[in-house]
């Protein structure tokens, strides 16, 4: 009996933060636009309108280097408060199709169609219908990328930004995937696509023609999951709940602090709000840890884990501020600092992490 061929769609909202921006303030339209914090206070960019990343620009440069690529850009403060707004919108949208919505991030979701609210037979006129519905009720754009697994599906969406739409039929898997580079595939960060590299493989029809021993030997454990996606194969299901790993916040200060007093203070508000959101989800955390970064940008990170798992603020911040005498916070300047949560579980004494929506990237793609 054959296998029943899945309709999988990646929706990705077009250059996002930076297109509720445009489309919130019209002078903005056309320009070169980023979002994010302020060169002089060691801001990143956050997202980047199509308009600038011509100039090379892309999310997670630091604002600095941005405005050095393109000197008329247009910085634009974050507003994840509007951004989640229209989020709602667009999820909204998704979950009237199926229920089987995987987010991804604030704009981009796994959608598995093979049946759907719609009655529709066909991948691609149900993409049709939800790109249409989000340019009607938000009045921006998204790219769909429409496949038989989520793999071809999210490769997809990326091939015709913005406003694209591409349908891999499971017949055309082998000509799609052929000729691409082994960057593309999941899993395949700077540092093994090196390794790929060195041994002679930098397309996918290089991978599936290598001896399997020596891409082992390149990387690792990984070989078999690349060989899989080399052939199209990627069975994993949409899941609409995705496991809540951690939580926390971070922050690039303008100046480099070096008063103990002062970090402690940062330490003890970071953790604290990591505490709140422990309650508002109703949830404890098993391990703290702290991130610090000095100027010549070593960065180090020290943990505590420990049963039972706590969300008491005063218990979170005891811990992540004992935390500092493992580093060297004090006695050499500091440039970031950064508190989070993990191991959560539904109750103190429990030890498996609980399942929960995943918290959502600082950068928009």
């Amino acid at each position: 009996m054959t296998s029943r061929v899945r309709r999988i769609l990646h929706v990705d909202m077009d250059a996002f933060y930076a297109s509720v921006e445009q489309r919130d303030d019209p002078s903005l339209r056309g320009r070169p636009v980023v979002v994010g914090g302020a060169p002089s206070e060691r801001g990143v960019v956050a997202a980047a309108s199509y308009e600038a990343r011509k100039f090379g620009i892309r999310s997670a440069m630091s604002m600095a280097k941005a405005v050095r690529l393109c000197p008329n850009l247009v910085r634009v403060p974050t507003d994840f408060q509007r951004y989640q707004a229209v989020s709602s919108v667009v999820f909204g949208i998704f979950r009237e199709v199926t229920p089987l919505v995987e987010p991804l991030s604030l704009d981009e979701a796994f959608l598995d169609v093979t049946e759907n609210a719609w009655s529709e037979p066909l991948g691609v006129t149900v993409a049709r219908r939800v790109k249409a519905a989000i340019v009607d009720r938000t009045g921006l754009t998204a790219s769909a990328g429409v496949a038989p697994n989520k793999f071809i599906a999210k490769i997809a969406s990326g091939w015709k930004k913005p406003d694209g739409l591409t349908v891999v039929a499971p017949e055309r898997v082998e000509a799609f995937l052929r000729d691409l580079p082994v960057e593309l595939l999941w899993g395949v960060g700077p540092v093994t696509a090196k390794r790929l590299h060195a041994a002679g493989i930098r397309t996918v029809a290089d991978l599936r023609g290598a001896d399997h021993a020596a891409v082992h030997a390149a990387v690792g454990n990984l070989a078999d999951w690349l060989a899989e996606l080399s052939d199209g194969h990627d069975d994993r299901p949409v899941v609409p709940n995705r496991e809540a790993k951690s939580s926390g916040t971070e922050n690039t200060y303008a100046h480099d602090l070096t008063d103990i007093e002062r970090i402690r203070r940062e330490i003890d508000a970071m953790a604290r709000d990591a505490a709140e959101w422990l309650g508002r989800h109703g949830l404890f955390a098993r391990t703290v840890t702290i991130k610090g970064r000095y100027p010549d940008f070593t960065t180090v990170t020290r943990s505590h884990s420990r049963l039972p798992a706590t969300r008491d603020a005063d218990d979170v911040a005891a811990l992540a501020i004992a935390l500092l005498d493992r580093t060297a916070a004090g006695r050499r300047p500091v440039r970031l600092l950064g508190v989070s949560v993990h191991n959560l579980a539904d109750a103190p004494g429990e030890e498996r992490p609980v399942r929960r929506p995943r918290p959502l990237p600082l950068f928009d793609e």
